[in-house]
């Protein structure tokens, strides 16, 4: 090798190896500067924590100090409001003691007093005594001079003086009994008239009687032939369409549609009034008209319901219950139209639960839907007041409506004020004279019933029920009843039908004795 070449790489080896030497010294020097940095950042941090750790101590001091204060104000706030209440109750302990001992020096007083009057008493009862035991011999002297003179004894004499004022007290308890009745009677009456009167006064009500025959009356007899189609099949398709029988004959211009169902009747009537009118009748118009009119008629019921209940002044009533109340115009009760009657109830309930002192409207309530188990949709097992409760209680009405619903037949207990106001309305109603058509062997067999019931009794000769049952005028005979006996006969019996007898209004009975002296001159 070259000595030049080796000069050159010994230089650069050199050269190297020192600035390997002076970056290790750098780097070292370095590196110690940042040591004694950092070392001065770590105390700087440490002093600052020192330095913040002093004042929150010194915080702290201060906060427990003032709770400290604050703690020792409120307890000797709280021990001197303690002393103050100890004071006061001492206060009571002394004026109590002061009152206890002034009753008990009183007591003693009193004691003392009732010692004395007590010795007063026993000093007269001692007396008493005595004078009893000579009064007891003395009646006994007066007893045995009694029945040595009467030539009774004790007990036979007491015996035939109770047989004596037997009858006589027994008399006239019944004539105080029929006073006493009559009496209540007057009251009764009084009182129930007057209430009566002033309801009647103010409700003015329709009446109206509705049969199981609905009339439509028609131009020209012409149209009948139209009705009954060919070979009857118009009328047929009516027949079957509206559930009704479809009559017609000879009478003039007049064309009668049957059926109990008056809604089915009312269908009919408008249908048969549309065809009609049309002049188009065969079997699918007539299946067309009848199935319109039957949801207009649907519409009118909902209608008349609305009407009723804002015309009685009924509010939150449920909408199935208002479409019933609708569907009771097309139902009569026994010839009376089953609305009016409903209506005619509530007023008369509203009327007499405001002169009673009760809810007046709870009572209008009630009285209109007392009947709603009159008009079910479909035929039930249940009487029309069970159903009516049922379907009141279904709807959510109040729980003394559902009562007096189900009560005014007297088939569930009354368990609030106002059923027997509903009961007593629904009666009222019903049995005023011109309400009702009574069927004719009902109306028979109650008179019947009437008579046979006083025929039962001895010494009646004849009975007679006359003013379409109201009275009962009884002959008796005068061999073998008195006057007293007849008028206690006339109580007894009323009384006999007053509680077997169910009838509408009173009935007054006459009982007639009746003494005929016959002689003849030949």
């Amino acid at each position: 090798m070259d000595p030049q070449t080796l000069y050159i790489i010994i230089g650069a080896a050199a050269g190297l190896l020192l600035g390997i030497g002076i970056g290790a010294v750098i780097f070292r020097n370095n590196a110690k500067r940042k040591e004694e940095a950092a070392q001065q950042e770590a105390q700087r941090i440490i002093n600052e924590a020192k330095l913040a750790a002093e004042v929150a101590k010194k915080d702290k001091l201060l906060e427990a100090k003032e709770e400290i204060l604050k703690s020792k104000s409120e307890f000797e706030r709280d021990q001197l409001q303690k002393a103050k209440a100890g004071e006061q109750a001492e206060q009571r302990i002394r004026s109590r003691e002061q009152s206890i001992n002034s009753k008990m020096e009183a007591v003693q007083r009193r004691e003392q007093e009732l010692e004395t009057i007590k010795q007063n008493l026993n000093r007269q009862l001692e007396l008493v005594s005595v004078k009893k035991t000579e009064l007891e011999k003395q009646q006994d002297e007066h007893i045995q001079r009694l029945e040595s003179v009467s030539k009774l004894t004790q007990g036979e004499a007491k015996s035939q003086l109770i047989e004596s004022l037997k009858g006589q007290a027994q008399s006239e308890a019944m004539g105080y009994v029929k006073e006493i009745m009559d009496e209540a009677k007057l009251k009764a009456n009084k009182e129930a008239k007057k209430i009566v009167i002033q309801t009647i006064q103010r409700v003015a009500a329709e009446h109206a009687i509705e049969n199981s025959i609905s009339s439509f009356h028609i131009d020209s007899d012409d149209v009948k032939g139209q009705i009954i189609g060919r070979e009857g099949r118009n009328i047929r398709a009516l027949e079957a369409a509206t559930g009704v029988e479809i009559i017609v004959d000879d009478t003039p211009e007049t064309i009668v549609i049957s059926g109990f169902d008056p809604v089915r009747r009312e269908i009919a009537r408008l249908a048969l009034q549309r065809l009609v009118t049309d002049g188009r009748i065969h079997p699918a118009r007539i299946e067309e008209v009848v199935e319109k009119t039957r949801k207009q008629l649907e519409d009118h019921v909902v209608e008349i319901g609305e009407r009723t209940v804002v015309e009685l002044g009924i509010h939150g009533m449920h909408p199935e219950l208002i479409r019933i109340v609708g569907r009771m115009k097309f139902r009569s009760s026994y010839g009376q139209n089953l609305l009016m009657h409903s209506k005619e109830t509530a007023n008369l309930c509203a009327i007499m639960a405001a002169e009673l002192g009760l809810n007046p409207k709870v009572a209008k309530r009630a009285g209109l839907l007392h009947d709603i188990g009159k008009v079910p949709e479909e035929e039930q097992e249940l009487s029309h007041a069970l159903l009516g409760m049922k379907l009141a209680q279904k709807y959510n009405e109040h729980p003394a409506v559902c009562n007096a619903i189900g009560a005014h037949h007297d088939e569930v207990e009354m368990t609030y004020v106002i059923s027997p106001i509903v009961q007593a309305c629904d009666a009222i109603s019903g049995a005023r004279p011109g309400a009702r058509r009574e069927i004719m062997e009902q109306y028979l067999q109650r008179l019947k019933d009437l008579e046979n019931l006083a025929m039962t009794y001895d010494g009646v000769e004849k009975a007679y029920a006359i003013q379409a049952g109201r009275e009962l005028r009884v002959i008796v005979e005068a061999d073998k009843l008195s006057d007293k006996q007849s008028e206690e006969l006339s109580f007894t019996m009323s009384q006999k039908i007053q509680n077997e007898m169910t009838y509408p209004g009173q009935i007054k009975v006459t009982v007639i004795r009746e003494k005929r002296a016959v002689s003849f001159a030949k």
